[in-house]
C-alpha cells in the first residue's frame, strides 16, 4: 500500500516550502492524504481487511493532528492546503 518513490517525490515537489523541504506539515499532510485515498479504495474492494482498516484509522488520526497543528501555526496555509487537497474543515 506504500506510495512508489516517483509519486512521493511529485507530492513533495508540489507541497514543499523550500528547496530541501521533505517534512513540513504541508508535505506530510499531502502524503498522508494520498495514502488514505489509496487505502480507502482498497477497503471498498476488501471489506473484511481489518488490519488495513486499523492502519487507515491511524493515518486519519495523524493527519487530523497535523491539520490542527497547521491551523494553529499558519491559518492561511491551512486554508490553502485544505482547499487544494479537498479536505473538509470542521
Amino acid at each position: 500500500m506504500a506510495l512508489d518513490k516517483e509519486r512521493k517525490e511529485e507530492i513533495i515537489e508540489e507541497y514543499k516550502r523550500h528547496e530541501d523541504d521533505t517534512g513540513s506539515p504541508e508535505v506530510q499532510i499531502a502524503i498522508l492524504t494520498k495514502r488514505i485515498l489509496e487505502l480507502t479504495d482498497h477497503l471498498r474492494i476488501n471489506k473484511h481487511d481489518e488490519s488495513s482498516r486499523r492502519g487507515l484509522l491511524k493515518m486519519v488520526g495523524r493527519r487530523r493532528r497535523l491539520l490542527s497543528y497547521l491551523r494553529r501555526k499558519d491559518y492561511k496555509s491551512y486554508l490553502a492546503l485544505t482547499e487544494k487537497l479537498k479536505i473538509r474543515k470542521k
